[in-house]
């Protein structure tokens, strides 16, 4: 059907577009809010995380600083070396653990991409019905 064809008036073409408008402008602020909330779950995910990475650092450090009191005591091979592994073992693992944390809650992690890709297209497909 071409332009010249549609009964439609002026009026009605431009409520129709106002409403249209309106609808979109409400599914993108709910798909924001979708996502804004998938965003601050994984936020919570990582503080989580980084929780878990300094606990695991300060058992680390208990652990590293009694295998050094042994391994002082005992000027020699024994349990205090075990320690120590052990203290090693729990401290990567706690590093670790920050560091995905931390990876988690970067600003980059945290932007609502399909949002603005969104309401990048809906701008173009504006553009396009007002010419």
């Amino acid at each position: 059907m071409s332009i010249d064809q549609d009964p439609r008036s002026l009026g009605t073409l431009v409520t129709d577009l106002v409403n249209q408008m309106s609808e979109l402008v409400r599914t993108e602020a709910r798909l924001l809010r979708s996502e804004m909330q998938e965003k601050l779950s994984k936020v919570g995910t990582g503080a989580m995380e980084i929780a878990a990475g300094a606990v695991c650092l300060l058992a680390a450090l208990l652990v590293l600083l009694q295998a050094l009191v042994v391994a002082l005591a005992e000027l020699g091979l024994g349990a205090g070396w075990a320690s120590l592994l052990v203290g090693l073992v729990v401290a990567i693992v706690g590093y670790m653990l920050i560091r995905r944390g931390s990876t988690n809650m970067s600003p980059s992690e945290l932007t609502p991409e399909k949002s603005m890709t969104q309401v990048r297209r809906d701008i173009g497909v504006a553009r396009e019905q007002v010419r």
